[in-house]
């Protein structure tokens, strides 16, 4: 018997284990894979990543290998946007060694480590079995398994809308990264984006989008590793993308959804690392809270309220996403990130943790109206 169960252990099941763990939950981390284990991503640990990370595993950053850049340069619909010294610092890590990283940290806090065994079956009730046989229960679970979810799968009968699904294609290269800025590609796939990103080992270049939009990614995949100049002789590995479309019900009953699972990605640049571990740590205070109170039945209310401030920024994005997306606004989403430094700047600022998509939905909107008059001006 246990107070909490974790499915998943990736950053957001990590995160609430830790969180519940030394909260003095008995806690349980259940995962099909052992740790290290390879992971499609890009692999950005942005500013708000680390801000995340500071506050959830109470250590200046994780232990291990990343890179540094503080230059980006921006492509958009085959447009160079520019390229940008001095940026806020963004790091660059394989999730292979990641999460491996972030897991152990939960189960040195107190977290009862069932990795390597995936689970079979959960019930209404917290009962999970595993694979191997091994019964569990606990009056809360928390589905961290990611896009794939089999917690989400058991509650919903499917794990994600195929017609919101994003889905993504990614190579490794072993270029040398000394030289390369990270580089984003916005349309490099049809509502979709692509990304050249340098990392200890190489650099990693991927194209993704939404998966009714992009009948042949592998063909997109192959026409931007062209455009980049990339060489890349490695195997080609795809995963579906929760596209910014957060579950309207994260969870049902006493199963709670956090990260992936719950469809907590950024709709713009893919980023889902710090709405993981932030989700991770909102299911798991939550249920600490509910189990503190002997009502553990009311965790997933607390959590969805204290989830607000993730789904309504991926709201935010999801409203700029229309204006940088579709072709009526696309001119004005490049002109105005090409000419206008307070936009790059909110921009930079928003993937340094220091601002929210709000502010650059603004500064964008400010300037639709001058934008339809040109345009009017120009059919007449």
């Amino acid at each position: 018997m246990h107070d909490v169960i974790v499915i998943g252990g990736g950053p957001a099941g990590a995160s609430a284990a830790v969180t519940a763990a030394r909260a003095g939950l008995r806690t349980a981390l259940v995962d099909k894979a052992r740790f290290p284990r390879d992971k499609l991503c890009g692999g950005g640990f942005t500013g708000r990543s680390l801000s995340s990370f500071q506050q959830i595993f109470d250590a200046p950053r994780p232990d291990a290998p990343m890179l540094c850049r503080t230059e980006m340069a921006f492509y958009a619909f085959g447009q160079h946007l520019g390229t940008f010294q001095d940026c806020p610092p963004l790091y660059l890590a394989m999730r292979r060694s990641l999460d491996a990283e972030l897991c152990a940290r939960a189960i040195a806090a107190g977290a009862e480590d069932f990795t390597g065994r995936a689970m079979q079956s959960l019930t209404p009730d917290g009962a999970v079995t595993l694979v191997d046989g091994t019964s569990l229960k606990a009056p809360v679970v928390i589905g961290a398994d990611g896009v794939n979810s089999p917690t989400a799968r058991s509650l919903f009968g499917t794990a994600f809308n195929r017609r919101d699904i994003g889905f993504a294609l990614e190579v490794e290269c072993q270029t040398s990264p000394c030289t390369l800025p990270i580089r984003i590609d916005f349309g490099a796939a049809d509502w979709g984006y692509g990304w050249a990103f340098p990392k200890p080992h190489g650099v990693t270049v991927g194209v993704g989008g939404l998966l009714r939009r992009n009948p042949d990614l592998k063909a997109l995949l192959d026409g931007y590793l062209a455009t980049t100049g990339i060489e890349s002789h490695s195997s080609v590995k795809g995963q579906f993308l929760p596209f910014g479309h957060a579950r309207k019900q994260p969870g049902k009953g006493r199963v709670l959804l956090a990260g992936d699972a719950a469809g907590l990605v950024d709709p713009i640049t893919g980023e889902g690392i710090a709405y993981a571990m932030k989700s991770g740590q909102m299911a798991a205070l939550a249920s600490i809270q509910a189990l503190a109170n002997g009502t553990p039945e009311t965790a997933l209310t607390q959590y969805r309220q204290d989830l607000r401030t993730i789904t309504k920024a991926i709201g935010q994005a999801r409203f700029l996403r229309q204006l940088m997306f579709r072709p009526i606004f696309r001119r004005v989403f490049i002109n105005s990130f090409a000419r206008s430094t307070h936009l790059r700047h909110e921009y930079l600022r928003l993937l340094a943790g220091e601002t929210e998509y709000s502010g650059l939905s603004r500064s964008i909107s400010r300037r639709l109206p001058r934008y339809f008059w040109r345009t009017i001006a120009n059919t007449r």
